[in-house]
């Protein structure tokens, strides 16, 4: 018996490889969840936070960046509704986006990533210090002074195009640390962000190489799915216990799923951001393919040839319709050992 076997039958199907068979399915098949007991918050609207008695990390759980992916919000809820609270340090639970999620429409369900801009792009000193004006940017610097005191954050996302789940770690040795000793997803990125802005994950607390404070963003499968919202759910509950937030037996989480397959890290070597309207691919990769063989052709960018650099190159999450100055696609190799 592998260990893919040991699995639970979800997880396992979570980790299964596939190949794209044709364009993302826009079903619903999660429901948002009845949000209005929580709007208000404790802190902020839409934020919660619980103080333990005992002293400990800060530890942020960030649903809703992206207003249309609900499948974090689902997991907040159902922790606001049992009940969870930490037995040391603090726990923070942050519906980030209130504006873009409360327009979500199932039958528009894409709509609603954000309002005016992208609440995952906007990180920087100049943007959020700066005279720009939006309700994302209104909103990242109330959240500011929050993130400020947090020592660990997780970002809860979900992925419009088929890919494997994983997560992004940023610049940050620790983050990329953190992430593998969570062990699910089990592939972890290294990566530099996009080109059109910084991610909560980059902001700079987080991503100071001198600093001590970590942030993670998980990608935790397609949009909408009940099978993504598991992955989100055992993934944070395995970091809650793994830096002591709760106790390993605390029954308002999910079970620890173990064994799980050895991590493996995978360090970007190139961002490929979209240049002209004409950008396509050869052929519709899926997230997590390994192209074997350098300077492979796989997508037009214009007259502009995009090849792997290097064998056994992974593709990081491709975007098979993103627009000029979006990421189309990372490409990345393993780091052994």
């Amino acid at each position: 018996m592998t260990e893919q076997d040991q699995l639970p039958p979800a997880l396992a199907a979570i980790l299964a490889g596939g190949t794209l068979a044709g364009p993302p399915r826009l079903d619903v098949r999660i429901d948002r969840p009845d949000l209005r007991g929580w709007l208000g918050g404790n802190v902020m609207p839409g934020v919660w936070s619980f103080a333990a008695g005992a002293a400990g990390p800060h530890v942020a759980v960030v649903a809703a960046t992206h207003g249309n992916e609900i499948g974090g919000a689902v997991v907040l809820d159902r922790w606001l509704r049992a009940g969870l609270r930490p037995v040391q340090g603090r726990l923070t639970l942050v519906m980030a986006n209130l504006d873009a999620l409360g327009r979500f429409d199932p039958d528009d369900p894409t709509a609603s990533r954000f309002i005016d801009e992208d609440l995952n792009r906007v990180w920087d000193e100049e943007t959020l210090s700066g005279g720009r004006r939006s309700r994302e940017l209104h909103r990242a610097r109330a959240l500011r002074p929050l993130l400020d005191q947090v020592d660990v954050l997780l970002d809860l996302h979900s992925m419009l195009w088929p890919s494997d789940p994983l997560v992004l770690a940023g610049r940050s040795a620790r983050a990329a640390r953190l992430a593998q000793a969570v062990g699910l997803p089990p592939l972890v990125v290294a990566d530099e962000g996009h080109e059109a802005g910084l991610r909560m994950i980059d902001y700079a607390p987080f991503a100071d190489p001198a600093g001590s404070r970590t942030a993670v963003l998980l990608e935790a499968g397609s949009h909408w799915e009940t099978m993504t919202v598991a992955t989100m759910e055992v993934a944070a509950a395995r970091l809650l216990r793994l830096v002591g937030t709760v106790a390993a037996d605390d029954a308002r989480l999910v079970p620890a799923a173990d064994p799980l397959p050895a991590s493996r890290l995978a360090r970007v070597t190139r961002t490929v951001t979209v240049r002209s309207p004409g950008f396509a691919f050869l052929r519709p990769f899926r997230g997590g393919h390994v192209v074997p063989q350098r300077n492979t052709l796989i997508a037009l960018d214009g007259e502009e040839e995009i090849r792997t650099p290097h064998d056994d190159c992974l593709l990081v999450m491709p975007s098979l319709r993103a627009m000029p100055g979006q990421t189309a696609v990372r490409l990345a190799r393993f780091v052994e050992g």
